[in-house]
């Protein structure tokens, strides 16, 4: 299960969207205008409770019961504790809508009567971002960590970040990733001066997963016969990646698995990578690397802000429709592609990735190696569609796709050959995620 909407499409003035909320005392609706972010601190002040959204698998469960189907179970969903933005024009006719199902009705005569608080609860994207100030990324880290830190006294920046970088066998992993010349044998080289990984690669070979005839003898034996090369660096840079960080708690429940939404980005944006028809097409290594990598940023939120992490999960969950971006920015005045990108770049980790991180979510964006945001940005939209990745869905037009050199047809050509690698895909996820607890 993936945790996002469903297209709005266009949004009409009289569209009011619905979020549902509970406490030890019981369960509200709220209302606000569809367009709006839910601010969670307005909703506890204005009542004086600690609401919280339902969970993504709740909501879906509550929504889509079969009695709101019909004009007398939509009304006595409205019976229910209503707590309403001031912003919304009660005497207007308005249409209900639900994001995480999708469900629409309009408003009757007397339906909102049992408005039990009225306020200022939602905050649009325009004053989002009036109040993120314009500042480079690592000003941003600073000033964010500053708002939250009990110090009042400024720390380096790298103090702060204080956590272990990549190992020098990860370091020529990352660099064999990106050269499109490298060989088994260069691989072999670099991973039999480290133990630990050659152990790891042994065991892999060894899965029943790979069914591999006979016995496996050796290291070459693991890498040549069994495995191959870009699986080899795949894996072991994926759980690179997972040791140096665990996963948070508090993370958004009923989401899609960290480490199965990163490899399905990974091999689905390689995919779509090998098809792109263009002079400058990206390196489908490091478009996967990117695909791989483009979340990272969300563990190293729970790093940075651990008692406020929690807070933001529930936001994300209160606020479907909108882009994790703009929760972010509202939340902690951060976001995971700034600290990601910041990261991944002082590790020294290829610039097309590191741009690939940043920008993933300006679909727009026309600055050095665009072709990697762009192509990752079409292919998290692609996923989400297909219920794969977390975030709200929005439909990749045939324009999007011919910015990065695709067709309709390329994109169902990549679309099919994903779907058809699904034990693949959870086999890796496994590993990864097998290899990040030992």
């Amino acid at each position: 299960m993936s945790v996002g909407a469903r297209p709005l499409g266009h949004i009409e003035q009289n569209v009011v969207r619905i979020a549902l909320v509970h406490d030890k005392q019981g369960k509200a609706l709220v209302l606000v205008p569809a367009h709006a972010l839910l601010n969670l601190a307005s909703l506890w002040r204005l009542t004086g409770r600690q609401l919280q959204p339902v969970s993504c698998g709740d909501a879906q469960r509550f929504f889509t019961q079969d009695g709101l189907k019909t004009p007398w179970g939509q009304q006595q969903l409205m019976e229910m504790p209503l707590i309403i933005d001031s912003a919304i024009d009660q005497k207007q006719k308005v249409e209900l809508w639900e994001p995480y199902t999708g469900l629409r009705f309009k408003v009757r005569d007397g339906w909102l009567k049992n408005s039990e608080h009225a306020g200022p609860l939602g905050l649009s994207s325009e004053l989002i971002r009036e109040h993120t100030p314009e500042q480079s990324d690592a000003e941003a880290i600073t000033r964010a960590l500053e708002h939250f830190s009990a110090l009042r006294v400024r720390q380096r920046l790298e103090d702060t970040l204080s956590l272990p970088g990549f190992s020098q066998t990860t370091q020529k992993l990352i660099m064999l990733r990106g050269e499109p010349d490298a060989n088994l044998d260069d691989l072999l080289k670099v991973i039999k001066l480290d133990a630990p990984v050659c152990a790891q690669v042994m065991s892999w070979a060894a899965s029943p997963y790979y069914a591999a005839p006979g016995k496996v003898e050796s290291l070459e034996d693991a890498v040549i016969r069994v495995l191959g090369f870009d699986l080899v660096i795949n894996l072991a840079l994926g759980v690179a990646m997972g040791r140096i960080m665990s996963l948070p708690e508090n993370m958004l429940r009923g989401g899609t698995p960290f480490w199965f939404q990163s490899v399905s980005l990974a091999v689905f944006a390689d995919h779509l990578a090998r098809l792109v028809q263009t002079d400058d097409k990206p390196k489908p290594g490091l478009v996967y690397l990117s695909g791989l990598l483009h979340n990272f940023g969300y563990l190293l939120l729970s790093h940075l802000f651990p008692a406020q992490f929690s807070t933001l999960s529930r936001y994300i969950e209160a606020n479907p429709h909108l882009s994790y971006t703009l929760v972010e920015q509202q939340v902690l005045r951060l976001t995971r592609e700034q600290v990601g990108a910041w990261l991944l770049e002082n590790w020294s980790l290829p610039e097309p990735v590191c741009v690939a991180v940043r920008r993933q979510d300006e679909p727009n964006y026309t600055g050095k190696f665009a072709e990697y945001p762009q192509l990752i940005s079409v292919a998290i939209r692609i996923l989400r569609e297909l219920g794969y990745c977390d975030g709200p869905v929005e439909p990749v037009s045939t324009s999007d796709l011919i910015r990065v050199g695709l067709t309709p047809e390329l994109k169902e050509v990549a679309v099919e050959a994903f779907l058809s690698s699904q034990e693949q895909l959870q086999e890796l996820t496994r590993l990864f995620a097998h290899a990040e607890t030992k």
